[in-house]
């Protein structure tokens, strides 16, 4: 019963030793729709830890649709929680999209195409250091007035624009 309760204490410890801590905001800069909605399915980040080769991690992330315009003037939502993370540096970010992406415009949904995000997803990339027993804020301020490219024919495309602050 004592090796029980000491496995179950050591399991339950916040930090590995070597390992630091991410957690992902989103928020936006104003736009002159009535919405964008973006479908955030997961985030992935290219970790290259101090020893050893770099390695892409899924993120646990909140899933779900984002009316970006309800993100402004320091407001900001949770899409990944504190995660755990080898210490060393993330070198790219991967936002996957998913095909429920809309923008309101004159009170009109129109559906906004994703050239390659859902397949690929979009590619943020930086520099970022994960130090031990440390949990890094990464706030991504998605820029809905530069993203959103109204088409020649009336389409509406995602072409996102995306600061890592």
């Amino acid at each position: 019963m004592v090796l029980s309760v000491a496995m179950l204490f050591n399991s339950c410890k916040k930090d590995k030793p070597g390992y630091g801590s991410i957690r992902v905001n989103l928020t936006d800069a104003p736009a002159p729709y009535q919405q964008v909605n973006v479908d955030i399915k997961q985030i992935e980040v290219h970790v290259v830890p101090t020893s050893g080769s770099g390695q892409w991690i899924t993120l646990p992330t909140k899933s779900g649709i984002y009316d970006l315009l309800t993100l402004q003037n320091g407001i900001d939502t949770s899409i990944v929680n504190a995660t755990q993370l080898p210490a060393g540096k993330i070198t790219q970010m991967r936002l996957i999209l998913g095909s429920n992406n809309s923008v309101m415009d004159n009170s009109v949904v129109y559906p906004l195409d994703i050239p390659s995000g859902s397949q690929t997803g979009i590619k943020i990339s930086g520099s970022i250091a994960v130090n031990p027993n440390t949990t890094i804020q990464v706030l991504l301020d998605f820029d809905a007035s530069q993203s959103v490219v109204l088409q020649g024919n009336g389409d509406y495309h995602l072409k996102p624009v995306i600061q890592v602050l």
